[in-house]
């Protein structure tokens, strides 16, 4: 690795100031990340998903879902579009009922993409701070 000087600016501080991402990530890049945090971000949408993965097989149908929140059937629907859209439940109608599955593997790859963006993230701030001659 090449340790380029530490600019002038910098020079005898002991934190690192130019450790601003060089790497500007597209937007695009996030949109899917950032839809997915929306989504758990609200407490009742994390209650639904506790309360569907509570269920036998990970499965509750929109009937069993109201009363614990105390929600309108109809706010518990827009909750429970928003999950689904994310991808952290599939839907199933069954007559006039919906069911909807909870998908671990949908929490599990968004629990991966944010520890690769911490590790990366913490790498990115070593390697430019290296090479801005700053210590992290």
């Amino acid at each position: 690795m090449t340790i380029t000087p530490t600019p002038p600016e910098h020079q005898g501080q002991d934190v690192c100031l130019a450790c601003a991402c060089e790497a500007t990530p597209r937007p695009n890049d996030d949109r899917g990340l950032e839809r997915e945090l929306k989504a758990l971000a609200d407490p009742a949408r994390l209650r639904l998903l506790r309360i569907i993965a509570a269920h036998p097989g990970g499965r509750a149908c929109i009937c069993q879902l109201t009363e614990p929140l105390g929600l309108t059937q109809p706010t518990i629907s827009h909750h429970m579009r928003l999950l689904a859209e994310s991808g952290f439940v599939t839907r199933e109608r069954r007559g006039k009922w919906v069911y909807y599955t909870i998908m671990p593997e949908a929490l599990a790859d968004l629990a991966r993409r944010l520890t690769d963006l911490a590790a990366s993230g913490t790498e990115s701030h070593v390697s430019v701070c290296a090479s801005s001659g700053a210590a992290g």
